[in-house]
């Protein structure tokens, strides 16, 4: 009787994958992509964020405030608790297209925080930015 039994299972866990698959279930079409925050900038018009891609080597992106802005918003500030967690982005790619960013951060007083030079101006670079694209 265990054998049956035995026999049954092994042969419903075989059929499932054809099963879900008649159903239309397949794999999930939004995956992420995280890089650790080495510095970020806050600016008038949102945020500049220096990450490390493979190679050490350093990549930077612009996070514009209104994307902030309202349950729909393209991004979201998770604020880390004590710990040795360090900063980090989270880029969601929806069927290939950029759907939003999670950053990971800390208190202001933490070092990746950093100031820009005064008089410095990146208006131009927030001006119809729509998506993040990361460099590796």
């Amino acid at each position: 009787m265990k054998k049956i039994i035995l026999c049954f299972v092994l042969f419903s866990i075989c059929l499932m994958p054809i099963a879900a698959q008649a159903h239309g279930i397949s794999e999930s079409e939004l995956y992420y992509v995280n890089v650790t925050i080495e510095r970020i900038y806050p600016y008038t018009l949102g945020y500049i964020v220096l990450y490390r891609g493979s190679g050490y080597s350093l990549y930077q992106t612009y996070i514009p405030r209104e994307w902030f802005v309202g349950t729909d918003g393209k991004a979201e500030i998770v604020n880390l608790r004590q710990g040795r967690e360090w900063p980090s982005m989270t880029v969601y790619y929806l069927r290939g297209e950029f759907s939003h960013v999670r950053l990971r951060l800390r208190e202001r007083a933490h070092p990746t925080w950093g100031l820009l030079q005064p008089g410095v101006n990146m208006d131009a670079h927030f001006e119809d930015f729509t998506e993040i694209r990361l460099n590796f």
